[in-house]
């Protein structure tokens, strides 16, 4: 199976990575095409654009502009490791086993409005640039047109190395936008996770991204290759629940935290 997970927000470049292993971004090309375009936008225009503060702004303009292709341990961190917030939360990556980490790079693969798609393993220099970010560019006026069919065929070139047809989409709806349904040569199962309030099941984003992360961690601790298998994940208190789901959308219920 085939994950696909959404990027995070919040990064970590203070604490090394577990593993000296890595690899590079095979989309490098595409990235560097995109730096060009942001190294273009001044601070200004960079916090009108993303909708962040004047701080988050320089930072970001100062990460496009000292930007460097040429990847190295020095200058990038790999993915897997450097991204934080909810979902990698969930996914404790520092604490996976060497065997889960290579089953996770086989995979496991993450959406990136820059780097397109990202292995764990992938070196990956700090930035911020969301895939719904509406930046006019040399292919149209925001990230889906430029990156058009170059991300799904990512994927399929992935599934078709990974052993089967079936793509399990833990990603946000922002980035699965990304990547075009019916062109992916494979199944795609998108879990649903709905946690009680007020008596009502209901998704919650900090929960469900959390729960993403988590189920990630699952399948690459117990090497889950079914769909049977996937929906005996049950951390954290979810469970299955046959009657709310559908053969491509499977739904995990929690009681009220």
């Amino acid at each position: 199976m085939l994950i696909l997970v959404s990027p995070a927000k919040t990064l970590d470049y203070e604490n090394p990575a577990p593993t000296k292993d890595y690899t590079v971004p095979a989309l490098l090309e595409y990235s560097s095409e995109l730096i060009e375009v942001c190294r273009q936008l001044t601070p200004a225009d960079i916090a009108s654009l993303m909708k962040v503060s004047d701080k988050i702004a320089g930072l970001n303009a100062a990460r496009f502009e000292s930007w460097d292709a040429a990847f190295t341990p020095e200058n990038a961190k790999q993915a897997v490791f450097a991204f934080k917030g909810d979902v990698y939360t969930g996914l404790d990556a520092e604490t996976l086993s060497v065997a889960a980490l290579h089953r996770a790079q086989k995979h496991l693969r993450m959406l990136s409005g820059l780097y397109g798609l990202l292995r764990p393993l992938d070196l990956m220099q700090a930035y911020r640039l969301e895939m719904g970010t509406k930046l006019a560019n040399p292919k149209g006026t925001n990230l889906y047109q430029f990156w058009g069919e170059t991300i799904t065929n990512s994927v399929n070139q992935a599934l078709a190395e990974q052993g089967d047809n079936i793509v399990v989409n833990l990603a946000s709806n922002e980035y699965f936008k990304a990547v075009k349904p019916k062109l992916v040569d494979g199944t795609i199962i998108t879990p649903v996770f709905k946690d009680k309030k007020a008596g009502q099941y209901k998704v919650i984003s900090f929960y469900a991204k959390k729960a993403r992360g988590m189920m990630v961690r699952y399948m690459l601790d117990n090497n889950v290759d079914s769909i049977e298998q996937l929906t005996q994940f049950d951390m954290a208190g979810y469970y299955y629940s046959e009657a709310d789901s559908t053969a491509l959308s499977p739904v995990f219920l929690r009681e009220e935290q």
